[in-house]
């Protein structure tokens, strides 16, 4: 099955050619097919829900009402979550060690001339809770620290992770917006994985996070959008390169990268994305520019005493300067009660020669060595505390790998990787999934 890519030394290869289109169609076939099957679950669903799904933007029709509250005066909400979490790494690449993984966000409506205007930022403490290299995620890439590519680590957010302003207006039965700030989410990806109410309750970000949804902290961004009925189209531009590790301060540059997305909720609590983005000069330790295309399938079926069923699927292509590679990734989270099963999917190509660092130091080249890895994970957590405008869990996780070969010497034939967390976050009815 999916996921193989290739540099173009090994695309000469003819033998492997035909395998590589195999599975990457393959993935878009199996995209089609959740989508079809959530479909399915969504007309046979039997409990009503509560409320339109939050996946779902009010009507066009409701944003009268929303002008003539907030003429009156500021409306504000608010969200957040946090979770402390002993994080075991298996394999001799693993490390053990407690980390807080969190954020805070505040969001205010007033309305301005024939629309509404919504200020929103979004704070973390990760700088600290999480320190300046990370904590430790085996087969995880992305970002630098002191000048060496980080590896096997997931980096913290920089402390302003949201600081946009923006604009609705109706115009007869069309919406269009525009919004912008020096901290943003431009328009590409799904939503990103902290605000997925498929992921709420899992303490750490997937291995394809700079597949799908790592420009959702761009440093800079512009994004206009039309929505009709529907179906929203919209356009960003924005600053391409990934955060330094100075997590304090705002990196601000050119608007040099741009992308594109088409979003369709018909209803039933259904959303499909398809999206694509050029990014400027992304990495700092490896130069060149990135393609990204990626689509994704999400269903999110709400029900009494804040239980909720949310699925995610999503593939994605990045295409680097010298290779291209492919990742498919599927989650759920299941609320029956007060306990909550969750499970999450990662097939990916990685670059492999990255992971072998500090034994080999990695410059791009053409024929870069790409590996297929497979990650599983399955989880559970219980409610413990849910009044006074909390909702408090203990839970847990494990996540088992399938490492290609070339990776067996430096992480091992069989690594395991567990976690134990306590997780706290405001009370709500149902999941807030804050999207574009």
């Amino acid at each position: 099955m999916l996921i193989e890519s290739a540099g173009p030394r090994e695309l000469t290869n003819v033998g492997l050619r035909p395998n590589i289109c195999t599975m990457w169609h393959a993935a878009v076939r199996g995209l089609a097919i959740v989508a079809f099957a959530c479909s399915a679950a969504s007309a046979t669903a039997q409990d009503k829900p509560e409320a339109d799904p939050p996946s779902q933007e009010p009507p066009i029709h409701d944003h009268a009402a929303m002008m003539a509250a907030a003429a009156r005066k500021w409306t504000f909400m608010w969200d957040g979550n946090l979770f402390a979490t002993f994080n075991y790494q298996g394999g001799s690449r693993g490390e053990t060690d407690f980390r807080s993984q969190n954020w805070g966000m505040l969001m205010g409506n007033h309305r301005l001339g024939p629309g509404t205007l919504q200020l929103s930022g979004m704070l973390t403490m990760e700088p600290m809770t999480v320190g300046s290299a990370g904590y430790a995620h085996i087969f995880q890439l992305g970002e630098a620290y002191q000048n060496l590519p980080v590896t096997d680590r997931q980096h913290p957010h920089d402390l302003f992770m949201q600081l946009e302003a923006g604009w609705r207006v109706p115009i007869s039965k069309t919406e269009l917006s525009i919004s912008g700030g020096p901290v943003g989410s431009p328009a590409f990806g799904p939503t990103p994985f902290m605000h997925r109410p498929s992921a709420s309750e899992n303490p750490v970000a997937p291995l394809t996070h700079h597949t799908f949804d790592s420009t959702h902290i761009a440093m800079g961004t512009v994004t206009a959008g039309l929505r009709l009925g529907t179906v929203t189209v919209e356009g960003s531009v924005f600053h391409g390169r990934e955060p330094d590790e100075h997590r304090y301060n705002l990196d601000t540059g050119a608007l040099d990268s741009s992308s594109g997305r088409v979003t369709w909720r018909p209803g039933g609590g259904l959303e499909f994305q398809f999206s694509r983005g050029y990014l400027y000069q992304p990495e700092l330790l490896e130069p060149g520019n990135q393609r990204r295309t990626n689509g994704s399938v999400s269903w999110l079926h709400t029900r009494q005493n804040h239980a909720f069923t949310a699925v995610t699927v999503m593939a994605g292509r990045v295409t680097r300067t010298y290779s291209w590679s492919g990742s498919l990734l599927a989650e759920a989270t299941h609320w029956m009660g007060n306990q909550a099963v969750y499970g999450r999917y990662e097939g990916l190509a990685i670059e492999s020669e990255h992971l072998m660092f500090p034994k080999l130091v990695h410059p791009p080249h053409p024929g870069e060595f790409i590996d297929s890895l497979h990650a599983f994970t399955v989880g559970g957590v219980r409610r413990i505390m849910a009044s006074r405008g909390v909702d408090l869990g203990v839970g847990g996780d494990a996540t088992f790998y399938r490492v290609p070969p070339r990776l067996k010497p430096t992480h091992g034939d069989n690594p395991v990787s567990a976690h134990v967390f306590l997780r706290i976050r405001p009370l709500r009815n149902a999941p807030a999934e804050h999207h574009h």
